[in-house]
């Protein structure tokens, strides 16, 4: 795989921090709208006690959910929305789209490096070539884009 292109630098953390926040404000009503989903299909139950839905369909509904949100954009454009306002970009190593390969991945290793104190995204200021272990795993980056030239 080559570099790529010289002039897109890695993209600051804090810059990515911000564009997760944007991009919580489209996720929540997405995994909102999943479970909803889930439990009108298993029917209402008789005690608040007791949710009808089984865990894992929660789990399996909501990764494939994610997997959807984000593997659209990021194959599309290599940016989610909030991405796109903070000019960052995902690419490959080789400085190309990713694949859906690649997205199942990214996010599978990405879930518990967020969950672990946030350490996979904190591993970016030791490793050399500042990726998160999701970077890494999943052999994608995130660039920072150059700013629009205005009219």
């Amino acid at each position: 795989m080559t570099e790529p292109p010289e002039h897109l630098g890695a993209a600051p953390l804090w810059r990515h921090l911000i564009a997760m926040f944007y991009d919580l404000f489209l996720i929540i009503p997405l995994l909102m709208l999943t479970t909803a989903v889930l439990v009108a299909i298993h029917g209402p139950t008789e005690s608040i006690d007791a949710l009808a839905v089984p865990a894992w369909q929660v789990w399996c509904l909501s990764f494939a959910a994610l997997v959807g949100f984000f593997g659209t954009f990021w194959r599309m454009k290599g940016q989610t929305l909030g991405m796109q306002a903070w000019r960052v970009k995902l690419i490959a190593a080789d400085g190309g789209n990713i694949t859906w390969q690649q997205v199942i991945l990214r996010i599978a290793v990405a879930t518990p490096s967020l969950g672990i104190a946030g350490l996979g995204l904190l591993w970016r200021f030791i490793d050399n070539d500042r990726l998160a272990w999701h970077d890494r795993a999943s052999g994608t980056r995130l660039v920072l884009l150059p700013k629009r030239k205005r009219r």
